[in-house]
């Protein structure tokens, strides 16, 4: 066995140690607003539930390690101290991944990951209409821990509304942990699925991914890729090039004769089988080869 002393290691290598140990943890998919009005939509696991009389969530925005900025979530409670803690389903993980993305301040993040604003009845922030149980709450407290790089701040939430979707619940009127399908954090890219256990969301944040609304919009409507696919596509910098896109088409008969048929299901199908083995660029050449939307080189 290995004993370190905190202080020896470098914020990044403690930040790994300690996630990966304290694990799985559940996911605070928070929406806040600032004081114009500017909503802003991440996911944080430093969270828990800590009372229930009252109904007590707290979460924390650590300042950033790499530059000790703070978050704008942290900066919206300070203004308007309001938040509508969105509980994450599997079905949803990608996009949820995807929004937390360090988009510029005023990017609407809901428009990014392709989620449906929805308007709460006690607080400002808006709900995540695709989460399966919405709580809004009021913000009693912050704490600060520290003001160094990694320094958490503690987000001391009351509930003051809960709204849970009926098709989570069991015949008693309890949540079903098979159906509400609940997934949590542990270290690096890894996530744990509560029904089924471990699988990898690659990090969004080495790269700027462009968002669901900046796909093509029959991509974006299509009714085969769920929201996890289109979270996937959206997590992507650039779309392949023309070159790209003809060299990887010219090479298979069997995709040269899918976009003759001009059949946008089976399309769909295919690029779905695609982000399911992690081919993400695969996916989107054989998608924009259909779409017909092909970028310049």
């Amino acid at each position: 066995m290995i004993s370190i002393e905190p202080h020896e290691l470098s914020t990044g290598k403690l930040h790994g140690y300690l996630l990966g140990a304290v694990s799985p943890r559940p996911i605070c998919f928070a929406s806040t607003m600032d004081s114009e009005g500017n909503v802003n939509l991440s996911p944080f696991s430093f969270f828990n539930v800590f009372s229930a009389k009252p109904p007590i969530l707290v979460f924390s925005p650590a300042r950033r390690g790499r530059d000790n900025t703070t978050k704008h979530t942290y900066e919206n409670v300070l203004e308007v101290p309001e938040v509508v803690i969105n509980i994450v389903s599997f079905e949803m993980v990608q996009q949820v991944s995807l929004s937390s993305t360090e988009y510029a301040e005023g990017v609407n993040e809901f428009k990014k990951a392709g989620f449906t604003e929805l308007a709460s009845e006690l607080v400002k922030p808006p709900r995540v209409a695709e989460a399966p149980v919405q709580l809004e709450c009021k913000v009693n407290e912050v704490i600060s821990l520290g003001k160094e790089g990694g320094a958490g701040n503690l987000v001391i939430c009351e509930v003051v509304k809960i709204h849970v979707k009926e098709e989570i619940l069991d015949e008693e009127g309890n949540i079903d942990p098979f159906k509400i399908d609940t997934v949590s954090r542990l270290g690096g890219n890894w996530y744990s699925r509560a029904k089924a256990g471990l699988f990898e969301v690659p990090k969004p944040l080495t790269t700027l991914g462009m968002g669901i609304d900046m796909l093509p919009e029959e991509i974006r409507n299509s009714k085969v890729l769920t929201g996890n696919d289109l979270g996937m596509l959206g997590n992507v910098e650039n779309f392949p090039n023309s070159e790209e896109i003809n060299i990887f088409m010219n090479a298979s008969e069997e995709l040269k004769k899918m976009i003759a048929l001009n059949n946008s299901e089976a399309i769909h199908k295919k690029a779905q089988e695609f982000l399911c083995e992690g081919k993400v660029d695969e996916a989107w050449k054989i998608l924009l080869a259909n779409s017909g939307f092909i970028p310049d080189p």
